[in-house]
């Protein structure tokens, strides 16, 4: 029997068997924002900012509202859900029409029949932040239960986040050290040459590599791999 997602006990429970496993990243926050939309009392929409070094975006939404309000924080610095990522806290908006801590942005939540917000800030890592956004069609959708709910489901998309960002950050780890390797190789192999070549020491080697290097204004990988090419010709 399919259980009622209506019911926040059943969503947690459903919540509770997303892995990374199954889907990919933004497999399980869509996930994750659906499951928060349907068992959130006061829930209209929802969404999940993820904020790294080139800046924030919508990683997983439930509608185009949600999209429109956190596009409109991301061009203005400023709103609800930036606001609860940078201080890694919940930010609770009873009313959006008495907001006036971020000008413009009560008329553009608005504009799109939102009235309450609640943002509650993802501690992703020290480079990599976030926020799950939740919106209210109405004035003081949000009680102390909704809060909790909400806190609950973050949690979950902060488990996420940080393990793909581990995994992204492990990987560009992979990448950069084998091409560390591969330019160590063919610049030894460089040197190699010209020691044939000139009859000089790996050191002297190294510096007429380095010479050519700057005189071309080229990197030093780059202009070892010419050499080696052109040595390899017939």
């Amino acid at each position: 029997m399919t259980p009622d997602l209506a019911d926040p006990t059943a969503a947690l429970h459903e919540l509770g068997r997303i892995t990374l496993g199954d889907t990919d990243l933004e497999g399980v926050l869509d996930q994750v924002a659906t499951l928060a939309k349907r068992a959130v009392p006061g829930a209209h929409e929802v969404s999940v900012t993820l904020i790294r070094t080139d800046g924030p975006r919508t990683v997983a939404c439930t509608g185009d509202a949600a999209l429109w309000i956190d596009k409109w924080q991301y061009e203005n610095g400023c709103g609800p859900c930036l606001a609860a990522a940078a201080e890694r806290s919940t930010l609770l908006v009873d009313d959006v029409r008495a907001e006036n801590r971020w000008p413009g942005w009560q008329d553009h939540a608005g504009s799109v029949g939102v009235h309450s917000a609640l943002s509650v800030g993802l501690p992703i890592h020290e480079t990599a932040t976030g926020a799950l956004n939740i919106y209210a069609a109405s004035a003081q959708a949000f009680d102390a239960d909704s809060v909790v709910l909400a806190e609950t489901f973050a949690g979950y998309a902060a488990v996420s986040l940080a393990n793909a960002h581990l995994y992204d950050t492990t990987a560009a780890l992979a990448r950069q050290m084998q091409l560390a390797m591969e330019s160590r190789a063919v610049i030894e192999q460089a040197k190699g040459i010209i020691m044939s070549q000139r009859r000089c020491t790996a050191d002297e080697a190294f510096t007429i590599l380095s010479k050519a290097s700057q005189a071309a204004n080229r990197k030093l990988r780059d202009v070892a791999a010419t050499l080696v090419t052109r040595a390899s010709r017939p």
